[in-house]
């Protein structure tokens, strides 16, 4: 039996009923669902290569962002070999102490004698933290020791005492990006007080291990008193770890600065400091000195640790009662405290 549905499509206009057979309304009621469910699938389907169009996408991009952060961490973080190839300096060492002019400024240059000397040294680890490592070289002289320069090794370091001429030292700060992934060699001298600093990174190539950098110094204590048409060494230094030891090569050139024509050329120089490694038994006279002289030494440096913090120009008088200030520090007490050493210091300083 057919049934019949009433259904009124437009009651707006002209009233019209239409009338639908049940059968009909059954079948489009079919076809409506299989629509719908046909949607559904779409829908279902859209969102889902929609979601693994993004997923794919979000992990490229992922990827992207880690590949891109471990490399900026390779490129800038400390790398192994530079602590490995700092902390290699340590040890035992027949030294050999070579220096001689090359060119002069013209024709009418006479250079100086060369210098050529040699000598056992220890040099040992006073601190191996994380971003500084400090080593300390001590001179053997027959049965005598004596303290020789240290050089602090600072990771992206920012602050600087830049040497400029006569004993003047000019605080300077560099951004963060100027020393990044650069290591600060920091080289005092006898008495812990400033002489040079440069900033560089450490190159680890074809099985060679150096680092270079150019700095402006004072003279060399080997013509300190010998040399006056000069009063700038602008260091050309190369630090490389060797299969024997090390070696600091030096290409300086030598500087006279204050005249009205800036800075004057005056001659270059060679250095060539050979660090040949033997059995740290050698120094054993070095090591047992610093055992019982290290706590002095140590009052020292926080001493000057305190100066630098002010992060000011220091400028120091060459001598006081004829004497340089290495030899006033030398001569105090060995049980002698920060008091005691800034007055010292203190009395150097000029403005």
């Amino acid at each position: 039996m057919q049934r019949n549905i009433l259904f009124r499509f437009n009651p707006n206009k002209n009233n019209k009923l239409f009338v639908i057979s049940l059968n009909k309304y059954n079948f489009a009621q079919k076809l409506v669902r299989k629509l719908i469910l046909s949607l559904q699938k779409q829908f279902l389907l859209f969102h889902f290569y929609y979601f693994i169009f993004i997923f794919k996408n979000m992990h490229k991009n992922f990827l992207l962002f880690v590949i891109c952060f471990l490399f900026t961490q390779n490129a800038f973080s400390q790398n192994p070999q530079d602590r490995e190839a700092i902390k290699s300096m340590c040890g035992c060492y027949e030294v050999s102490f070579k220096f001689a002019d090359t060119f002069g400024a013209d024709t009418t240059y006479k250079p100086h004698h060369a210098h050529h000397s040699k000598g056992l040294e220890w040099v040992t680890l006073l601190a191996d933290e994380k971003k500084k490592l400090v080593l300390q070289h001590l001179l053997i002289a027959d049965t005598s020791i004596i303290k020789h320069w240290r050089q602090d090794w600072i990771f992206e370091n920012q602050d600087f005492f830049v040497f400029e001429k006569d004993n003047t030292w000019k605080y300077a700060k560099r951004s963060a990006s100027e020393v990044k992934g650069q290591w600060t060699q920091k080289v005092y001298q006898v008495d812990d007080s400033p002489r040079y600093e440069g900033s560089a990174t450490w190159v680890h190539v074809d099985g060679k291990h150096f680092w270079e950098n150019v700095t402006d110094s004072p003279l060399p204590r080997r013509e300190f008193t010998t040399r006056t048409d000069y009063n700038v060494l602008k260091r050309k230094n190369r630090h490389e770890i060797t299969t024997y030891g090390w070696l600091h090569e030096q290409d300086n050139d030598k500087i006279l600065r204050g005249s009205e024509k800036g800075d004057i050329f005056v001659a270059q120089e060679k250095g060539w400091n050979v660090y040949k490694r033997v059995a740290d038994e050698k120094c054993a006279l070095a090591q047992n000195w610093w055992k019982k002289n290290s706590p002095f030494w140590a009052e020292v440096r926080k001493t000057w640790d305190n100066v630098f913090a002010q992060k000011q120009t220091l400028k120091f008088e060459k001598a006081i009662d004829k004497k340089p200030m290495f030899m006033h520090i030398f001569a105090l007490p060995k049980e002698s405290k920060t008091p005691e050493i800034i007055k010292v210091i203190e009395k150097f300083k000029t403005k």
